[in-house]
């Protein structure tokens, strides 16, 4: 699902947002394409410094949206990638992986875990 060329994109800095919806309103949140880290089992894992407004959404649903792209990368049509992945949200404050996180971005309070569950390249 996250294909090689995601990972070009996400190797060149970029903007990525960040949407969830809970309530009535759609919240935003921007970080750089260089803080994600992708596990194994193709996990998405984001430092959260804030992200109130996100954490609060996923409290009551869990569903998230994500865009990536650069300018740099080779798209569909020329230069210029970019991707947006859905999945499921979690924020996690322990742990291994939180640990790891918290050597490599010690900014952090939480991690963003997002599991994949649809992948589509966009540009």
């Amino acid at each position: 699902m996250l294909t090689e060329k995601f990972f070009e994109v996400i190797n060149q800095e970029g903007v990525t947002s960040i949407v969830s919806w809970g309530g009535n309103e759609a919240h935003v949140v921007n970080t750089w394409n260089s803080y994600i880290n992708v596990t194994d089992d193709k996990r998405v894992l984001i430092p959260a410094a804030g992200m109130y407004s996100i954490e609060e959404d996923v409290k009551e649903n869990n569903k998230v949206k994500i865009t990536v792209g650069s300018k740099d990368v080779q798209g569909t049509y020329g230069m210029g990638a970019g991707f947006r992945i859905e999945g499921t949200a979690n924020f996690l404050t322990t742990g291994a992986e939180y640990e790891m996180m918290k050597g490599k971005f010690p900014f952090l309070s939480r991690v963003l875990e997002i599991t994949v569950e649809f992948a589509k390249q966009t540009l």
